[in-house]
């Protein structure tokens, strides 16, 4: 009876000092609090960070008339979302223009509909995605096309912010799905999900 007691006593303490399963992505260390912002939604209305409290958000910054990164970009997104099963009802994929004269709400809700109908496309004024832009560091500059179309060669990480609204992880642009929904379980169960107390209504 003592040698099993010492050997649980041995397990269970292994099991508390063990170090916790690390992401895949970037991570921020210490972890801070995501800059709020204030924009117009594909879904009508005003969008602020602060209505998403108690979901994992994926923050994501792109435009409709990309051809190459944003679509893998927001497929990767809707397979991660489709591989998460029932846990997709607590995380909130968000896209933010870089775009602003050419994606409308309206035309943000019909792109991203194509992906997950769940996504949620913001836009609003340049001074407003300027601001945005500069408190998440990225970078957004017009520019032509091969064929003389206009894009725009922005940067194309994505965010994991946690159920409490902090800035966890940095997804840099091709990461799997397999390797996304690795990452956003574990800060899905290291956040109490508060969702029902801490959500604003959209």
């Amino acid at each position: 009876m003592y040698k099993l007691l010492c050997i649980s006593l041995a397990l269970l303490s292994s099991a508390v000092n063990a170090e916790p399963e690390a992401l895949k992505s970037g991570v921020f260390n210490p972890p801070r609090l995501a800059p709020d912002f204030r924009l117009q939604s594909s879904k009508g209305g005003e969008f602020t960070l602060m209505q998403t409290r108690g979901e994992l958000v994926i923050l994501g910054f792109g435009f409709t008339h990309c051809t190459d990164v944003c679509p893998i970009t927001l497929s990767n997104l809707a397979a991660t979302r489709k591989k998460l099963g029932k846990l997709a009802n607590d995380v909130q994929v968000v896209y933010i223009t870089v775009d602003p004269a050419n994606d409308s709400t309206a035309r943000l809700h019909d792109y991203l509909n194509v992906f997950d109908p769940t996504f949620i496309g913001l836009t609003g004024t340049d001074a407003e995605l300027s601001a945005v832009q500069k408190n998440y560091g990225i970078i957004a500059a017009k520019a032509t096309g091969k064929h003389g179309e206009a894009q725009v060669h922005h940067s194309s990480y994505i965010y994991l912010i946690d159920r409490a609204g902090l800035l966890r992880a940095l997804v840099p642009f091709g990461k799997s799905p397999d390797d996304i929904v690795h990452d956003i379980k574990i800060l899905l169960a290291s956040t109490p999900n508060n969702k029902d107390t801490n959500k604003v209504d959209k």
